[in-house]
Parts: C-alpha cells; sequence; structure tokens
C-alpha cells in the first residue's frame, strides 16, 4: 500500500508537470520570460501592457507559473521571475533555456494518432508530418549554436580555428536550418562550406539566412546523407544530433568518412546516451530523451523501412559504428551547461 500511495503521488506529479510544460511552452513562444527577466514586481496588467498581450490571458498564465512554482507572486497581485530561474527559462540561457524544449511536447502531440497507428501496423511517421516541429527545433538548435558553436564548440578540435582562418572545406551533414554553416561562413570567410539535408524546407531557409547574411562563402543543396556521394573533398566535416535518426546510419558514416580528405576531422555531436536502461534511468534528461525517440527520432527513420538507432543509440554503439566506417580512434568530450550531447572528435 506504501508503494501503491508513492506511485500514485509519482503520476500526480507528472500530470501536473506535462499540463505545466505547455504552459511554459506558450510563456517561451509569447516572449514573458524574457520579458519578465530582470524586470521588479509587477501587476498582471503591467505585464500584459509590457508584453503587448491580453490581460486575463497573461493573469491566467501567470496562474499557472506560480502554482508551479516557476514565478514569484507577493500575494496581494504582483509577480516576479526569480533571476536564478531566468537562467534557465528565458532565450539568453542558450543551451540553458529548458522553456524551449517544452515546446516539444505540443508539437509532438500532434502526431500522436499517427505514432499510435504505427505501433499497430508497424513502419513509422514520416518527416512530412513534423513541420512545425521541425521548425521549433531549428529555433532551439540556433539559440545554442549562437550561444557555444563559435566559443565552445569548435575550439574541442585542436588546431581547428587556425585552419579555418587559413581556408579550408567544411561539410554539415543534416545542417537543417543552415545556422552552424552560416554562423562558421560567418566568421571565417575564407573557408567554404557546404550544408546538406533531406528537408527542403529547411535547405529553403538556410539559404535565405545564407543571403539576409550576405555570404558568399555558403551553399545548400537538398541530399539524402546517405548517398553522398563524395570522395577527401573535405577538411572538416560536422553532424550535430544528425546521426541517431537517419535511415541508414551506417551509410551515412561511409559516406562521412569517404568524403573527408586525409588529416581532417569529423565533428560528431550526439546524443549522449549509454544504451543501457539502468544507466539511462540516471540521466537528467532520460525520459524526455526516450519520449522524443518514440514520437520523432526512430519513428521518422521506420517510416523509410531504416535502422530506427533512437535517440539513445549509446556511446558504445556509436563507438563501434564509426569504428566500421574506417575511423580509428575517436576521443570524446563534454561542452559545460549541455545536458544532452557527447562531442565525438575523428580523424582520418
Amino acid at each position: 500500500m506504501t508503494k501503491a500511495a508513492a506511485f500514485q503521488a509519482r503520476m500526480v506529479e507528472i500530470l501536473n508537470s506535462s499540463f505545466l510544460g505547455l504552459a511554459i511552452a506558450v510563456g517561451h513562444h509569447l516572449g514573458l520570460f524574457d520579458m519578465m527577466a530582470g524586470r521588479d514586481w509587477a501587476t498582471s496588467a503591467e505585464t500584459a501592457q509590457a508584453a503587448g498581450l491580453d490581460e486575463r490571458y497573461v493573469r491566467e498564465w501567470l496562474a499557472a507559473m506560480v502554482v508551479g512554482r516557476v514565478v514569484d507572486y507577493d500575494g496581494a497581485g504582483k509577480y516576479r521571475l526569480p533571476p536564478e530561474h531566468s537562467a534557465a527559462m528565458t532565450r539568453e540561457a542558450g543551451l540553458g533555456n529548458m522553456a524551449s524544449r517544452m515546446c516539444f511536447v505540443g508539437y509532438l502531440a500532434e502526431v500522436e494518432e499517427d505514432v499510435v497507428a504505427a505501433f499497430r501496423a508497424g513502419g513509422g511517421v514520416p518527416y512530412s508530418r513534423y513541420s512545425r516541429f521541425l521548425d521549433q527545433l531549428g529555433r532551439h538548435s540556433a539559440a545554442g549554436f549562437d550561444a557555444s558553436l563559435l566559443n565552445a564548440t569548435l575550439p574541442l578540435v585542436d588546431g581547428l580555428e587556425k585552419r579555418l582562418l587559413e581556408g579550408i572545406d567544411v561539410l554539415d551533414v543534416g545542417c537543417g536550418h543552415g545556422r552552424a554553416i552560416n554562423l562558421m561562413a560567418q566568421a571565417y570567410p575564407v573557408s567554404r562550406f557546404l550544408g546538406v539535408d533531406v528537408a527542403a524546407q529547411s535547405i529553403d531557409g538556410a539559404r535565405a539566412e545564407a543571403a539576409s547574411r550576405g555570404l558568399r562563402n555558403a551553399r545548400f543543396e537538398q541530399r539524402d546523407a546517405a548517398a553522398l556521394g563524395e570522395r577527401e573533398s573535405f577538411d572538416f566535416i560536422t553532424t550535430f544530433d544528425a546521426i541517431h535518426d537517419q535511415v541508414d546510419p551506417a551509410s551515412v558514416l561511409r559516406g562521412i568518412h569517404a568524403a573527408l580528405r586525409r588529416g581532417g576531422t569529423y565533428l560528431c555531436v550526439d546524443i549522449g546516451g549509454s544504451g543501457d536502461l539502468l544507466t539511462d534511468m540516471d540521466h537528467p534528461l532520460g525520459p524526455f530523451l526516450y519520449t522524443v525517440s518514440l514520437m520523432h527520432c526512430m519513428t521518422v527513420s521506420l517510416a523509410n523501412g531504416g535502422a530506427g538507432l533512437g535517440t539513445m543509440w549509446g556511446e558504445p554503439l556509436a563507438r563501434r559504428m564509426f569504428r566500421e566506417a574506417g575511423f580509428d580512434g575517436v576521443e570524446a568530450k563534454r561542452v559545460g551547461g549541455d545536458l544532452t550531447d557527447i562531442y565525438y572528435i575523428l580523424r582520418k
């Protein structure tokens, strides 16, 4: 009976947290956390006016934030986002912005019936069903790139900045909306950059951003990552959380190895699970990542008869696949503040 009561309490906690996550996502979309950060106590009317929103909606949203222990309340009609909470709730937080991740709950719920059908019939849910999710993923990734790509991620590779300044050929496989390529192209104008992705809408967005930045050294192509068809064409290749949801990840890795020049470097940033459930139970984002896998990463691969690796494919399997693709050694690093990824550095 004690265990039953404890589990019932756990289920109540999950229910409350799930719905609170939706309300947090709404606040993120509307920029309410960004607006409240660093501001003094304010009424719902003052908050609504500052954000340009309807007061009644803002008041109800603030109520959810107060009972969810996200926003402070003085008991007399004034609210405040504590500064220690801002570090996890605003766009300035970069990789630490948890409010951005909450948006995935609503977007993945849109394909719930499709996933249920796949349980019964097999197969999976194709990328075409995820337009809003992919857009949010692009925004979330862009914020992370803005915060850490140039000053934290690229410096993990010894000697890379010097080579980028001198001028090398760079490829990003599964580039999404292209923020990583565009940031690098702007920072290193002598180097040449190519981003490839299977999603046409992502390539369109990447090209538009490159044009808006006036970049002449960045280009983007719609391509199947499993059929790159390149032979020793690039000095530096990157993938950012792109390998685990590929239809044929083994072919993608072999293609990357073939496309890399001798002495080149492949930086594979991917989910830092272990592949072992007993270990992953202690991962701070374990339930989130396994559910994202179920609702997106695994199923989009299976939709095309793919391997269905899943988000939490794990470091041991990753190392084995790197070796089978032709890479001799793997160096694995972590970046402070990134709870999700391992940064694999592979050389040819």
